[in-house]
């Protein structure tokens, strides 16, 4: 379905028992909502989920950017008032993590917790430096250029040796996505920021990411988690950065044992 808000379209997909709480789930950067269909099937027997695609990416509307993250989290609150939503649990990897970050320093009472996976809180210069060459390797080469490097970076060297079946839906993730939404996005990523106001959060929060993550490796998400109160920190073994495709049952049951107990 489509939901209107902020002057841009963007596809969502409501799944799950309708009357109980709701989760909405938010994915990575040149991804789209079907990052999340094993964790919905998993879920939807207890909850009520929305996904949704980020601006210029899977079938939302691509418009022109930078992108920052006050608009990307205003996105959020407009599609949760669209879809009747008044609170629910976040469930975001990587950007959308990030999003999680601001929407519990902005928007904390629309939030019943938080789930941040693969997410780190800021950007210095070497992190905003890449994501500056995804810019200008996608200008050159098309998001076809980017996908190998991608999956490299965002994948274990064992799970793409071996070929691991899910690697080519991230691929085609990857290679589909509007290079306009991509851009703008990544000029949002280049000014991450919420390190300096995590203590801010009251929300209760999982902070969990892969063992061999490399753009969100454990000690900067246990970082970030001690500067929540309250807040888990939960290593998924044998993963990198999506960590919620390369061990799903480690990464399933850390998500349902935390929002069982929130």
């Amino acid at each position: 379905m489509i939901i209107e808000t902020n002057g841009v379209a963007f596809n969502v997909a409501i799944d799950g028992k309708e009357g109980a709480p709701w989760i909405v789930c938010s994915h990575a950067l040149a991804n789209n909502l079907t990052l999340w269909d094993d964790l919905v099937a998993e879920l939807k027997d207890d909850y009520r989920i929305l996904r949704y695609d980020h601006r210029g990416h899977g079938k939302s509307q691509a418009v022109p950017g930078p992108y920052t993250f006050p608009m990307l989290i205003e996105d959020a609150i407009g599609l949760m008032d669209g879809a009747g939503i008044d609170k629910a649990h976040w469930i975001g990897l990587s950007i959308g993590g990030m999003i999680g970050y601001g929407l519990a320093i902005e928007h904390g009472d629309r939030l019943r917790s938080l789930v941040a996976c693969d997410s780190r809180p800021d950007a210095p210069p070497d992190y905003a430096a890449y994501f500056q060459g995804r810019i200008d390797k996608a200008r050159a080469y098309g998001m076809a250029g980017l996908v190998d490097s991608t999956i490299e970076r965002w994948f274990t060297a064992q799970s793409v040796a071996s070929g691991l079946p899910i690697i080519e839906k991230v691929k085609a993730m990857i290679a589909s996505t509007d290079p306009v939404g991509h851009e703008g996005c990544c000029e949002a990523l280049k000014t991450l920021s919420y390190g300096p106001r995590l203590h801010e959060i009251r929300t209760p929060t999982l902070i969990i990411g892969g063992a061999m993550d490399k753009g969100a490796p454990p000690e900067k998400l246990a970082e970030a988690a001690a500067k929540i109160e309250g807040a888990e920190h939960v290593i998924v073994p044998d993963a990198g950065h999506i960590s919620a495709l390369e061990n799903p049952p480690a990464f399933t049951a850390a998500v349902k044992s935390f929002l069982a107990r929130h």
